[in-house]
Order: C-alpha cells, then sequence, then structure tokens
C-alpha cells in the first residue's frame, strides 16, 4: 500500500511541474508584436500575493522603452505601497529564431522570451533581496495582449520547485 501511495504522489507531482508551452495561443488575437507594445511610455499597476494568496505588496511602475533595430531597452521606476522605489533597466535582444533574451542587473544569466499569438512567456531566474539575504528565485511569466494599449502579466515564483508566490500586473500604454 506504501508504494502504490508513493507512486500515486510522485504522479502527482509530475503533472505538477507539467507546464503548458506558448504555442498553443498561436491562434490568439491581437497578435503581439514586442517593438509595438514595449515602445515608448507604459504604465503598470500590480501586486505581490504570497503562497496564501493575501496580497503582501502593491507597486506601479513607469516604463520607458525604445528600440534600436531588434535591441529594446525598458528602463522600469517602480513605487512600492510601503513607499519604497527601485528601479531595473531591461535589454531585450530578439533572436534569429524569432525567440527573446533578455538582461537586467538582478536577473541571474539571461531570460529566455518565447511569442505566439497574443502571449509571451519569459522564464528567468531573478536575484531577490529579502531580510538582507539574497535569494535566487524562479519566474515563469505570462503576458498576454488584451488591446493595442492593456496588457496583463502573471508571474509565478518558484525555489526549488516550490511554489513562493505571484505577480499579477496590468500594463497601459500611454498614447503618443
Amino acid at each position: 500500500m506504501k508504494l502504490i501511495l508513493a507512486a500515486a504522489a510522485f504522479t502527482l507531482g509530475l503533472a505538477g511541474c507539467a507546464t503548458t508551452g506558448v504555442e498553443q495561443y498561436r491562434a490568439e488575437t491581437p497578435k503581439l508584436d514586442l517593438q509595438t507594445y514595449l515602445n515608448g511610455t507604459l504604465d503598470a499597476w500590480g501586486i505581490f500575493q504570497g503562497r496564501d494568496r493575501e496580497v503582501q505588496k502593491r507597486f506601479h511602475v513607469v516604463i520607458e522603452a525604445k528600440w534600436t533595430g531588434d535591441t529594446g531597452v525598458l528602463d522600469e521606476h517602480f513605487k512600492w505601497s510601503d513607499g519604497t522605489t527601485s528601479r531595473r533597466v531591461w535589454t531585450l535582444k530578439k533572436q534569429p529564431d524569432g525567440t527573446w533574451r533578455g538582461t537586467a542587473d538582478d536577473v541571474v544569466g539571461e531570460a529566455l522570451g518565447e511569442v505566439a499569438g497574443n502571449a509571451l512567456r519569459w522564464r528567468y531566474v531573478l536575484s531577490l533581496p529579502v531580510d538582507g539575504k539574497t535569494y535566487h528565485v524562479n519566474f515563469d511569466d505570462w503576458m498576454f495582449l488584451m488591446d493595442e494599449k492593456v496588457m496583463l502579466n502573471r508571474s509565478y515564483m518558484s525555489k526549488w520547485g516550490f511554489n513562493l508566490g505571484e505577480v499579477s500586473l496590468t500594463f497601459v500604454k500611454r498614447s503618443p
């Protein structure tokens, strides 16, 4: 009986690790073109929810995005609900196969991105300072273009396969 329970737990664990690929959104519209949507000034409002799903932090971010060919720079300025501020500068580069690579000072290595239809999936490791220590946290970041001005974002955070929480954002592109 213990063997059957162990096998069932292992199978459920593997199923929980399975992720859906971005390809399933290929037919969804409007089509996401990163160089078009992430260009100019955008505002985003978001929340961080811990494992217990309670909102632990709220934030607003202003993003200034510019492109030179297939390379974009996103300068993000965060204002957190506790009054603190932070900044992240992303450099995005379109690859010959249509995928994306991204770097930022607090990203360990490179972020890898795939676009299909209205969806973007980023996967990366972020170096997060918490209570005087720094942790490397895995992000599985999904963005969905709703229309020419609005994009929704849901990020799943984990460490060693354990859920740490989620970040939800709404991006709104400012009119030129």
